[in-house]
This record gives C-alpha cells, sequence and structure tokens, in this order.
C-alpha cells in the first residue's frame, strides 16, 4: 500500500542533509558579510544560493529516495534560521522597517502556541495552506532583490522597488496565513476533545 508519503530513516549522512548542513553553516556567514562586511553582493549571492539549495535538498531527497528523520527537523530549523537572521540583519542594516520583522516573526511565534491544541488533541498539525507557500516564496523572492537595490549598480532601483513589492505582498499574505491557521486550531479546540 503506497501512502505517497517518502520513507524517513534514521540515516544522517545522505545529500540532502550535507545540503542542510553547508547552509546551517551559511547563517552566520551571511550574517557577517551583511552586517560587518557590508558586502550586499556577496550576500545576494549567499541568500541566492540558500534558496537554491534548499530546493534541490527536497529535490534530491526524493529522487534519491534520501528522506531522513534528521533531514525532516533540519531542513525546516534551517528555512527558519536563514529567515529570521535576514530580517534581524536587514532591520540592523535599516533596510526592513522594524514593525515589518515584528509582524514576521510575531506571525511564527503566535502560530508555534497553536500547536499544543493538536498535540492534546494526538492530531498531526494542519496541513500547510498553498497560499503561505506562496507567501513565503515571495519572501524568500524579496530579501535579496532588496538586498541588491542597495548596491551601487544601474539596475538598483528597479530591483529595490521590485524587493518592496514583493516583500508588501508577502508580508500581507504571510499575515493573513497566519490568521487563517489560528483560525482552523480554534475550530479544532471547539470540535475536538481533549485526549
Amino acid at each position: 500500500m503506497e501512502t505517497g508519503e517518502p520513507l524517513r530513516t534514521d540515516r544522517i549522512l545522505t545529500v540532502p542533509n550535507v545540503l542542510s548542513i553547508i547552509r546551517l553553516i551559511g547563517v552566520p556567514i551571511f550574517l557577517y558579510v551583511l552586517l560587518v562586511l557590508e558586502a550586499d553582493w556577496w550576500a545576494f549571492a549567499i541568500l541566492v544560493l540558500s534558496g537554491v539549495t534548499d530546493w534541490l535538498d527536497g529535490k534530491l531527497a526524493r529522487l534519491l529516495d534520501q528522506s531522513s528523520k534528521l533531514g525532516a527537523l533540519l531542513d525546516p530549523l534551517v528555512d527558519r534560521l536563514y529567515t529570521v537572521a535576514t530580517i534581524v540583519g536587514f532591520v540592523i542594516r535599516g533596510l526592513l522597517p522594524w514593525w515589518v520583522a515584528v509582524l514576521l516573526i510575531g506571525r511564527d511565534v503566535v502560530l508555534a502556541f497553536t500547536l499544543p491544541v493538536y498535540r492534546r488533541r494526538n492530531l498531526p498539525p494542519p496541513d500547510v495552506i498553498y497560499l503561505g507557500k506562496a507567501a513565503t516564496f515571495a519572501l524568500m523572492s524579496a530579501f535579496p532583490w532588496v538586498l541588491v537595490g542597495q548596491a551601487d549598480w544601474p539596475g538598483a532601483a528597479a530591483a529595490s522597488a521590485f524587493g518592496y513589492a514583493f516583500l508588501i505582498w508577502g508580508t500581507v499574505v504571510y499575515v493573513w496565513t497566519g490568521i487563517l491557521y489560528i483560525w482552523k486550531a480554534a475550530a479544532v479546540a471547539r470540535a475536538v476533545p481533549v485526549t
């Protein structure tokens, strides 16, 4: 019987896990390049490389049948670390207003408090809302463009406009999907008794 879910093993040394570990090592390097060196093109390259390897590790896990329990934990952890590091770094550099950072990080903090609703009822967390994936994609696309919008090159103004447009759209949809997740958790809390 096929469930469609990849079989997760206890393997540690897999190609996707190595990519996730490289991405994890890239987080402090990204912050150093962004905040200390202020080398925006290098920071841009690290962000883009992180996005590509994030996509690649998921593809390779399925293609090579190398899904693992470690990868299932490591990949989303590294995603969150990159997101938070980028947001905080951008606020420190003045590329992002602090209140946008509060909205983006606050949304995830609030949603973390909904997880016990599911755990206390022996239910899995809710399925990912496709619109939330789109919002995350918009935000992850916005950050590199905002960054190169600060660099000295002929396309800086267009890159900045493109980046901030994606940032606004992504933030609005990200917050909206957060509200939808909270609504789902409230509905579960009302309808399903605690076990």
